[in-house]
């Protein structure tokens, strides 16, 4: 199957590999807000879930250093292999190529990645990988973070110019949704929306519940108080 990074991602042409979202990881981010970069992979992880887009997740020295991957992406995939590594390049490790190329023989060769830091792992591991296969990678920038601002931009400028893709979470998302008529993933992604897009989710909640008159979306059930004006 014949591919073109002008082809927009897909749900069927694409893969996720998330590298080392772990606490000691995490700790050293310093190129963003470390709550909002965690935000956003979760809510990448969700919109391969909702796409059915495979997912891999790799770790590294988990015991020794790193520290488990974050329990709110083990909740979503409870079930997914945890590819271990000593080495800080995960191409390095035949079970990540592995994982990679099982997955790129059914014509998914767009490679979504996330991990920390951008400099190190996710850098090493996307020079590699596009050195050594016919594989396109696209890095989300904003569910990856470096140990400084520079670091990171560095990094991501150093992969474009040898063929990376950047993209952002809420980016990806919605190009797999593509076309709101797709009935199937919609709810789902309007979720989605509502808990992680920030500023576009409350959009969305304003205009479900002040427009078109939907329900809130909480089972809040205690009274609602009127205005009582305090004596002067």
């Amino acid at each position: 199957m014949t591919m073109s990074n002008t082809e927009v991602l897909t749900p069927q042409n694409s893969q996720l590999i998330i590298i080392d979202h772990q606490p000691q990881m995490a700790f050293g981010v310093q190129s963003m807000d470390r709550q909002s970069m965690k935000n956003n992979v979760v809510g990448l992880v969700k919109a391969a879930k909702i796409f059915d887009v495979p997912t891999a997740i790799t770790t590294v020295e988990t015991k020794a250093f790193s520290g488990n991957t974050y329990p709110e992406i083990l909740d979503i995939l409870p079930d997914a292999p945890l590819l271990e590594r000593t080495s800080m390049n995960s191409w390095d490790d035949q079970k990540v190529r592995d994982a990679l190329a099982t997955i790129a023989a059914e014509g998914r060769k767009k490679v979504v990645v996330a991990g920390l830091w951008t400099e190190v792992c996710n850098t090493t591991f996307a020079l590699s990988c596009l050195n050594d296969t016919d594989y396109e990678i696209y890095m989300v920038a904003d569910a990856s973070g470096g140990t400084t601002k520079e670091a990171h931009d560095y990094a991501m400028d150093r992969m474009v110019q040898a063929g990376v893709i950047p993209m952002t979470w809420q980016q990806v998302l919605l190009e797999w949704q593509r076309d709101w008529a797709r009935k199937e993933t919609y709810d789902a992604v309007i979720s989605l929306v509502q808990e992680h897009s920030g500023a576009y989710g409350m959009g969305v909640d304003y205009a479900y519940t002040m427009v078109h008159d939907a329900p809130v979306r909480t089972h809040h059930s205690g009274p609602v108080l009127d205005p009582v004006p305090a004596g002067s």
